[in-house]
């Protein structure tokens, strides 16, 4: 099983997160971010990982280093997974109602993100959804990994729902185990 733990402790936050990628979809979730914690909910459930967070943050000022924050966690943790004999690359295309995200994501051991969420609103319940691109950079940057996505749609919920389904569905695949693969690179290595 390949399971890791993160966690973090800042003047503004205190994060545990644990991932079982090899899971089934179970999760408990606690941010303080009601709609946050939905999000993560979709990611675990439809990438079959098994996700414990907890988080407290300094939501009297607002949801932004909690969210950051959780996103650090998340992709210190992915950054642990060993990039030999996986997929390294995976994608998904995810409609919900209106909405439609797709995300391509590659395990490169380089960080870059490009996204194109554009929110029409500022919040979703209390999720202030400007920060839904700072978590995927901030996943991308301390996971070592590509991110990139797209999202269409009228409803911000759906839209934001799609995505991170998408990055679930994503990684899923990328993770996924194949001994013929060996390390999938030219270079014989997957890191900087």
């Amino acid at each position: 099983m390949r399971i890791f733990e993160v966690m973090r402790e800042t003047k503004e936050t205190n994060i545990y997160l644990k991932i079982n990628i090899d899971g089934t979809g179970k999760y408990k979730i606690d941010t303080g971010i009601p709609f946050f914690d939905h999000l993560l909910a979709s990611f675990a459930k439809h990438g079959c990982f098994d996700l414990i967070v907890k988080a407290r943050g300094d939501l009297e000022i607002d949801d932004h280093h909690t969210v950051e924050d959780v996103g650090i966690c998340l992709g210190l943790a992915l950054n642990q997974i060993e990039k030999r004999n996986i997929f390294r690359f995976g994608w998904a295309i995810i409609p919900m109602d209106d909405a439609r995200a797709t995300v391509a994501i590659d395990l490169s051991g380089r960080s870059y993100c490009v996204g194109n969420y554009e929110p029409k609103r500022e919040f979703v319940g209390d999720l202030a959804t400007e920060n839904i691109n700072h978590f995927f950079e901030s996943v991308a940057s301390y996971g070592m990994l590509n991110i990139h996505y797209e999202v269409i749609g009228k409803n911000e919920h759906h839209k934001a729902e799609a995505l991170f389904k998408a990055f679930g569905v994503a990684l899923d695949l990328a993770t996924k185990i194949d001994e013929r693969k060996g390390v999938i690179s030219t270079k014989g290595e997957v890191k900087l």
